[in-house]
């Protein structure tokens, strides 16, 4: 079963990192790249992979592509690492 996580992502940052937990329940990242022709999307999918380490294929994004709130689905994943 596919696990789905909500983010808020916030682009053109200094670096790229995993924030925390906000009070809504989305999990904050910042991301480098500029939210310009999907490249922050694209930045965001690879970062999940390597954090995870699960394949990129196995990350998309089902909400939210335009927008900073997103939900994004892990086809690898059944749970959150701890």
């Amino acid at each position: 079963m596919p696990l789905d996580l909500p983010i808020k992502l916030i682009p053109r940052s200094s670096k790229n990192e995993i924030v925390g937990w906000q009070a809504d329940g989305r999990l904050k990242i910042k991301i480098t790249a500029p939210p310009v022709d999907g490249h922050a999307n694209a930045a965001l999918i690879e970062f999940l992979a390597k954090q995870f380490r699960v394949p990129k294929s196995t990350i998309e994004i089902i909400r939210g592509t335009t927008i900073p709130e997103k939900t994004v689905r892990f086809y690898a994943l059944t749970s959150l690492p701890s």
